[in-house]
């Protein structure tokens, strides 16, 4: 029990400072940050309970105003911006992206985790992104999503990192990835 607890908090942690590597802004107005690698890494590792639970200990402390977003942002204001459609769905993002990485057993992890960061911290996160964008900005459907274009590649790019990530935390020290 208490190493899950720990585990939560280290991740969550572990999201927060990945805020503060340097964000920029595209015309949509969400910036595009390393966070969300932090959530496909919550879920790959700490697996879709505990994984989740690092990013609700997360978004907590957001809400309660720490400036843990990318950009300094923090407090009850951003979750009813432009990104507030990201923030809801990065608990989902980590559970779907846990549950792959737990339940797909037949491969090598970096390949389950690296499939679950492509499902839940790309497929399942621009889905929530896309009808918060739809709901604050007001945009359309076909407009939204075409406004999320743009981070598309660069998100690959994190879910691959994700699997081969968590495949080197597990050669290295099995008993830290809780996802086997």
């Amino acid at each position: 029990m208490e190493r899950s607890l720990t585990m939560v908090a280290l991740f969550a942690a572990l999201i927060a400072v990945l805020g503060l590597f340097p964000s920029f802004m595209l015309f949509t107005g969400v910036p595009i940050s390393a966070q969300s690698l932090g959530v496909m890494l919550c879920g790959a590792v700490l697996g879709a309970r505990r994984g989740a639970l690092a990013v609700l200990l997360f978004l907590a402390l957001v809400a309660l105003g720490l400036p843990l977003l990318a950009g300094g942002r923090g407090g009850l204001g951003a979750f009813v911006g432009p990104t507030a459609g990201f923030l809801y769905g990065f608990p989902v993002a980590a559970f779907v992206t846990g549950w792959i990485a737990e339940h797909w057993r037949g491969v090598d992890l970096s390949v389950s985790a690296g499939a679950g960061a492509l499902i839940g911290g790309v497929l399942v996160l621009y889905a929530f992104g896309a009808v918060g964008m739809m709901l604050v900005v007001d945009l359309s459907p076909p407009e939204a999503v075409a406004a999320l274009g743009a981070f598309i590649p660069g998100d690959m790019i994190k879910a691959v990192v994700a699997g081969l990530v968590t495949g080197a935390i597990y050669r290295a020290r099995p008993g830290f990835v809780m996802t086997r």
